[in-house]
């Protein structure tokens, strides 16, 4: 058998490395505020290129080099070099549509770290006092062992110690920059070219990491929002060496490829000039090259999420009493109503733009509809299709829903197919689009399960998951139910894999999974959900599985392989040993301790286990020459020690005491935080702190009684297996939660050989049948 690993890379240790220049074009980055935007690509192996737009005058952009790589996986980062002394620089500059270099505000190269005394401070060098040339075509030199700061030189000299930087930055304005708040009437667009960069002297090489993953049989999924910020070069290779293959998932963003135009004080989305702005469709363009050159598809996405500052407000789902769908992302997004003529004319244009794109750069059209759906407000479970443009589809006066979750009414429930109807209509329009342009186009679904599947509102479907989304509507249907993975609970996955594919009729190999993200660094420990929940996806034969995102996984070290040849699941038959035993067995639990004596006889004791490993002895359940059969049977069937099964531990079966009845207040199962949902079958022995705990993994069917609080739950939860109590909602924060059962021990023979004489079994003499037991 083979399966999914992982590791959680901090730094290099020992893997391989190159060498690569300082000032490199690959690994230059930028930054601006809102609603600006720009990007940086590269365009030779010693060049790189800026694209920007401006939409008011106190608009900045930095082009940037950091002297630790805060954006790297940790086995592909550059080392931090923070001494930039023995350093020159050299390159030449072209601009247009900028400050120019001779101007107040031009390009100027902000330099942050610390002075010889290590306190913290910055220089600001006026990059027109070392160029040589015009003020847009010019060649420039810096050599960081003389630079000066000041706009006038030598009048107002202000010298660099480059022995201890944290990073430096280009700035770049539009020509029209005040440092104010004047609202353009149109972007402004602005480029740079840096070209034939050149770094010199003894800090010029930096050591990077040269680390080429084996491919994994995984795929990548990213999202331009989370990664504009980096050259596209640099992601696809990233993307490639950590051993990714197929299609990259590139979500196009909610936040950053359109155009604006000024409204009402503030910015909203137009389709004056193009549907992506000129920073956007570069960036693309050459993402869409670099994903080629490394042959790898990309997979466009694109949602019914838009940011929720720069989108009209008639095209906002609302609640009943008119509240806007806002995301629980800062700053918001919102929802785009599928009933809306213009919001669904726009979403086609963007998609048209990115169709376009792929078509010029010779790649296969792949085309995904990202999570189009209803929103449900996540407090309270009122669905938003009230807006304007849905109550005119719906009617005029649809029925009200104050909380779509339990149970509604039929009127209720019709309303929420007419919604799907429509949420599916506006699906239908955008593929359509997007096959008109491109007859081969290969369109994707991509449904998040927690929200149209979730438990609690099993009636969100009708709206969320409509029913004429069914094969062949679409020709993939993609799932994604990270907030289930990410909590632990199983369960959820799989019965909402199941019931996706029962409703909609996508064959396993005409499905995509999308696994992840862990959102913050300190819930890293998510990674081990997520791995295994994608070896669940590729067990179950999905036709593509994809980690999500980019971000995340070189951020915490995120490394995937395969497990080849390794069994990561032990082979175990769910049904109990034949042979009743009663109390003639014997039982033998074991630790393993390692005691160290010193001379004078003081003793150093280490546990190594945890919980205790039985072996039992079986034999004298064999009572006549029928049980020696079945045994025979039974011990063929297992192939002898190959395979586990249930043994029934005459002296400890149950939650309660031998010979008692399991109650639901007899063991902990752990206190509700809100979040989690599945808890783990405990036993323990003793009492507090001090109690030796034992893993519950095969409890016997039916058995198994859960309490809240000290009552009793008839429903709400389920054995998800091995031990697993799976609550349908997560128990409040404080709830504590016990449990009562009966139980079986997992084992196995402990031998391949199985002797038994005859004999000395007429003569009254039991056979010896070792059993032991296998961890779980």
């Amino acid at each position: 058998m083979s399966g999914i690993g992982y590791w959680l890379a901090k730094e290099r240790g020992g893997q391989e490395t190159r060498f690569m220049k300082r000032f490199a074009p690959t690994h230059w980055t930028v930054n601006f505020p809102r609603p600006m935007m720009a990007g940086v690509v590269t365009t030779a192996p010693d060049a790189l290129r800026v694209d920007a737009v401006f939409y008011g005058s106190g608009d900045l952009a930095g082009l940037i080099w950091e002297a630790e790589d805060k954006w790297s996986h940790k086995l592909l980062a550059y080392e931090t070099a923070r001494d930039f002394r023995d350093c020159v620089l050299r390159f030449r500059w072209r601009s247009g549509g900028l400050r120019r270099l001779d101007q107040t505000h031009g390009p100027t190269l902000t330099i942050e770290g610390r002075d010889a005394e290590g306190h913290a401070r910055s220089w600001y060098v006026r990059l027109w006092n070392y160029a040589n040339g015009d003020a847009e075509d010019t060649e420039i030199v810096l050599d960081f062992s003389s630079v000066e700061g000041g706009f006038l030189l030598p009048e107002e000299s202000d010298p660099v110690w480059a022995g201890d930087i944290d990073r430096m930055f280009i700035s770049l304005a539009p020509p029209d920059y005040d440092a104010g708040d004047t609202v353009f009437a149109t972007g402004v667009e602005g480029w740079a070219e840096l070209s034939g960069i050149r770094c010199d002297g003894a800090g010029s090489v930096l050591a990077v990491g040269d680390v080429v993953v084996p491919e994994h049989g995984l795929s990548m999924a990213t999202g331009y929002d989370d990664c504009l910020n980096q050259t596209p070069e640099r992601i696809v290779g990233a993307i490639h060496a950590l051993g990714y293959r197929g299609d990259i998932n590139h979500y196009v963003g909610m936040s950053h490829y359109f155009r604006l135009l000024p409204v009402g004080g503030g910015h909203a989305v137009t389709l004056e000039g193009g549907a992506l702005n000129a920073p956007c469709a570069a960036w693309h363009a050459d993402f869409a090259r670099r994903a080629k050159a490394m042959g790898l598809g990309v997979i466009w996405s694109l949602s019914y999420e838009l940011f929720d500052a720069h989108c009209p407000e008639a095209w906002k789902q609302r609640a009943e009493n008119g509240d806007p769908a806002l995301t629980g992302w800062t700053p918001p997004s919102t929802l785009l109503s599928p009933a809306h003529a213009g919001a669904m004319s726009y979403l086609q244009a963007v998609a048209s733009s990115f169709v376009t794109m792929a078509l010029s750069e010779d790649i296969a059209v792949k085309f995904q509809v990202g999570e189009p759906w209803w929103w449900v407000m996540p407090a309270d479970g009122r669905i938003c299709l009230y807006d304007d443009a849905a109550r005119a589809a719906l009617g005029g006066s649809p029925v009200s829903i104050p909380d779509v979750r339990g149970t509604l009414s039929a009127g209720q429930k019709a309303l929420l197919d007419a919604a799907g109807a429509i949420l599916a209509a506006s699906t239908a329009s955008l593929c359509a689009a997007v096959k008109g342009q491109a007859p081969g186009a290969v369109t994707h679904l991509l449904a998040y399960l927690p929200t149209v599947l979730d438990p609690l509102a099993p009636e969100a479907k009708r709206a969320n998951m409509p029913v004429d989304w069914a094969e062949p509507a679409f020709d993939v249907l993609q799932l994604e139910d990270y907030d289930w993975v990410t909590q632990g609970r199983r369960r959820l996955t799989a019965r909402g894999v199941e019931e996706a594919t029962a409703r909609l009729g996508y064959p396993i190999e005409r499905q995509h999974y999308l696994s992840g993200f862990v959102l913050a660094p300190e819930d890293a420990a998510q990674w081990r959900e997520i791995a295994g929940e994608a070896d669940a996806a590729v067990r179950r034969g999905t036709a593509a599985t994809f980690i999500w995102a980019l971000p995340q996984v070189a951020r915490d070290g995120f490394t995937c392989f395969r497990l080849d040849g390794e069994e990561d699941m032990q082979a175990f038959d769910d049904i109990v040993f034949p042979l009743s035993v009663g109390r003639e067995a014997s039982l033998s639990p074991a630790f393993s301790t390692q005691i160290v004596e010193s001379p004078s006889g003081h003793e150093r004791r280490t546990s190594d286990w945890a919980d205790a490993r039985l072996s039992f002895d079986a034999g004298p359940g064999v009572r006549s020459e029928a049980d020696i059969a079945e045994l025979i049977a039974f011990f063929r069937a297992r192939r002898g020690a190959a395979r586990g099964f249930r043994f029934t531990d005459p002296f400890d079966d149950r939650s309660c005491a031998a010979g008692g009845t399991p109650d639901p207040m007899d063991q902990r199962l752990g206190v509700g935080d809100g979040i989690r949902a599945e808890f783990q079958l405990m036993r323990f022995y003793g009492e507090g702190e001090e109690a030796q705990a034992r893993t519950i993994t095969r409890p016997v069917a039916g058995s198994v009684r859960v309490a809240v609080d000290g009552v009793e739950q008839l429903s709400g939860w389920s054995h998800a297996g091995l031990g697993v109590i799976a609550f349908d909602a997560a128990p409040q924060e404080g709830a504590v939660l016990t449990a009562g059962f009966r139980f079986d021990v997992p084992v196995r023979f402990a031998e391949d050989r199985l002797d038994i004489n005859r004999a000395t079994f007429a003569a009254g003499e039991a056979p010896s049948v070792p059993l032991v037991e296998i961890r779980e």
